[in-house]
Parts: C-alpha cells; sequence; structure tokens
C-alpha cells in the first residue's frame, strides 16, 4: 500500500504535523499512525478492502527525507471524505488525530504540534467579536486591554461579586472574567449572579466585558450560556476541560456572546515532556476556528512562567486567528511595559492577586494597574 506523496493536497486532506518516536523507524510509525486512523488495522488488510477505498479514506504521509530515522517531524493528511463536520465536529476531528493508535508498541512517543486545514466556514465561524470587537465594546484601543479575575475563587456570594465588581469597574478594567472554579455553587449561583451583575453592567456608564464561567457537560454548558443571555449577559467564560466542542458549539448557536477560553489545567495535554500530548498552540488555533474572542496564553515574568520563545509563537497563532491572548499568572503593573515592547499592545492584561491584595482594596489596587497601562 503506497501512501507517500511529494506535495500535499489540502483541497482533499487535512493535515496534521507530529514529532515522532519510533521502535523502528519514522516511515513505520507515520504508516501505523496514518493507516489506523483512517482505514483499519497498519498491519492487515480486510477482506472487505477495495483499492477504490483505500485510495478515497486512508490518510496520506507527506515525504521526509527522515523516514529512516527513528524519530522525527511528519505530516499526515486525513481525508475530508471521512468527516462531516456539522455533525462530528472537533471532537471527532481529535479523535482522527490523537486516536487508539497511539497505544501501539512502535510509537514511543508523538506530539501533535500543527494543522493546516480548511474547514467549511458556516461550521467553524471564527471569534464573533474577536480583536477589534473587543475594543470596539470597550472604547480601549492602541494599549493592552485591562482584566480583573474575580477572587477568591469561590465561597463569595453574588451580592459580594456585585460588590467586587462595581470596585473593578471604578478602578478601570476593560474585562472581568470569573475563575474556572467558580460554577453553580449553592452560596453563588450562575443565575442569580448573572442577574445582578448584568443589572449593573447594562447600567453603567462604561462597557466592560464580563465572562460568566460556565464550564459544564455538553447537555447543560448550552443551557448555561443561554442562562446568561436571557439574563443580560454578554460573556461566557469556558475552561479547557469542557471540551472544543463546547466553544463551536456556543458560537454556531447564534448566541451573541464574548467566549473565553480558559487553558487551566492544560499541561495534562500539552506538557512536551509526556511521551503522548498536544502542543498548546496547536489548541490556541483550533481555540479560533472554534470561536473563542480571548484566551489565556499563559505568563511571562509572574509566578507561572512560560518560554518566551512558546509565548511568542502562541500569541502570534492567536492573533492571527483573530482572538485576543490574555496574559496572567502572577500579572503585575511592573510587567506591564517590558511585555507590551515584546508583544505589542494586542494583548490583555488579566490580573487577580495584585488587585485584591492591595491593603486599601481591590478598587485601589485596579487604579495602580491601570496607571499601569494607561502610561505607556
Amino acid at each position: 500500500m503506497d501512501i507517500v506523496v511529494e506535495t500535499k493536497d489540502t483541497t482533499k486532506y487535512f493535515w496534521a504535523k507530529y514529532h515522532m518516536t519510533s521502535q523502528t523507524n519514522l516511515y513505520q510509525a507515520a504508516k501505523e499512525l496514518a493507516v489506523g486512523q483512517s482505514i483499519g488495522n497498519p498491519n492487515a488488510r480486510s477482506v472487505w478492502e477495495t483499492k477504490e477505498m483505500i485510495n478515497a479514506h486512508c490518510a496520506k504521509i507527506l515525504y521526509t527525507k527522515d523516514f529512516d530515522k527513528s524519530e522525527g517531524l511528519v505530516w499526515i493528511g486525513f481525508p475530508y471524505e471521512n468527516i462531516d463536520w456539522e455533525w462530528d465536529g472537533v471532537s471527532q476531528l481529535l479523535c482522527f488525530l490523537m486516536g487508539g493508535q497511539m497505544d501501539i508498541d512502535n510509537i514511543t512517543s508523538c506530539r501533535l504540534l500543527e494543522l493546516d486545514i480548511l474547514p467549511p466556514p458556516d461550521q467553524f465561524k471564527g471569534p464573533l467579536f474577536g480583536i477589534k470587537g473587543i475594543r470596539d465594546w470597550t472604547g480601549s484601543y492602541g494599549k493592552p486591554l485591562f482584566g480583573g479575575i474575580i477572587k477568591p475563587k469561590t465561597g463569595i456570594t453574588p451580592e459580594q461579586l456585585l460588590d467586587m465588581t462595581k470596585q473593578l469597574v471604578d478602578g478601570g478594567v476593560d474585562f472581568i472574567k470569573e475563575d474556572e472554579i467558580l460554577g453553580n455553587p449553592k452560596v453563588c449561583p450562575l443565575e442569580k449572579r448573572v442577574e445582578l451583575i448584568s443589572d449593573y453592567l447594562n447600567n453603567c456608564d462604561k462597557k466592560i466585558v464580563y465572562t460568566f464561567c460556565i464550564n459544564a457537560d455538553p447537555d447543560r454548558i448550552l443551557d448555561k450560556a443561554r442562562i446568561v443571555l436571557n439574563n443580560g449577559g454578554h460573556g461566557v467564560h469556558v475552561n479547557v476541560w469542557s471540551g472544543l466542542g463546547s466553544y463551536r458549539a456556543i458560537r454556531n448557536s447564534g448566541m451573541p456572546l464574548f467566549i473565553h477560553y480558559q487553558k487551566s489545567g492544560d499541561k495534562v495535554i500539552t506538557y512536551s515532556g509526556h511521551n503522548f500530548s498536544i502542543d498548546w498552540d496547536f489548541l490556541c488555533q483550533l481555540a479560533g476556528l472554534c470561536g473563542a474572542d480571548t484566551a489565556h496564553v499563559g505568563m511571562l515574568g509572574g509566578y507561572s512562567n512560560d518560554d518566551e520563545d512558546t509565548i511568542m509563537k502562541n500569541v502570534y497563532t492567536l492573533r492571527r486567528n483573530n482572538v485576543v491572548p490574555a496574559l496572567s499568572c502572577g500579572m503585575n503593573p511592573d510587567l506591564v511595559a517590558p511585555i507590551t515592547e515584546k508583544i505589542g499592545v494586542d494583548w490583555m492584561a488579566n490580573v487577580g492577586g495584585f488587585i485584591h491584595s492591595d491593603p486599601q482594596g481591590s478598587e485601589y489596587g485596579a487604579r495602580k494597574m491601570r496607571k499601569a497601562i494607561d502610561s505607556l
């Protein structure tokens, strides 16, 4: 079975780039992944297979001179013919790309790095608002956006949350993000806090984006999004553990909501030290395709200090997909200028601990952050 090609045909196949190691060689590992993730057992042909079936449905491997090596980079193309974007979506896409063949002995490590894909725009619509949309909404131009994070993560009442929100607004934020830990607890139920917060924000002189945390299983997440919309809210926060299909479902639902994509916990999937993993940059690309408007990209210089080259790559990927990259985890006023010098103004400084630990209160902490941004 000859499945090696010299060029990438992007009209018939969506292509994934992998870094792989093998007990044999790169070609054998790539073949086992390509065949096994498309038509079946890579080492035994079925009596039901025909030449026509293989030609139409078997994945392809892009030729590389490194085939004889035990480690290297390889592109594998999966037929568009094998997927129904409307009904299968991003969940089935990931099943193709990182499915059962990860279990075979010959592939000793595999990291999914990049995607070259042309999905139908009616199914993968991209951000509803994006970079320009959030700037138009908030009236903030020519400088980084300023986001406040709700702290403590949980345990506060809707009334306390409202008071905190007022202080953040008075302190000059453009954006507020509930923490991913705040679900629908009895002490602070979603509908109650949406009612209180949205009633206040919709009568403010300044328009800000507030994203309510709506993490949930597939049968509930759209219900939660409707609670936000029907009670006057304009934004939702969805953690990566709710599944990439959740972002696409909200975006394709027609609900006019800002969508924040939160990466907390992603290292279980993306840590490069694992034998099998998905690069965060790949997930940044999917975030844009699935409709996120803002996305937590990581941090430079905080208590969670990520590799600078990696952050730069992720920031570029998000911007290329019209998503605002948000940096947080130790953000403070002293970091605003050096980060902006490195990555430009189209990013968001999300701040929690610095603001809320100010001895004079959250408003004063926010004002200090606002001053640092306005001083650029």
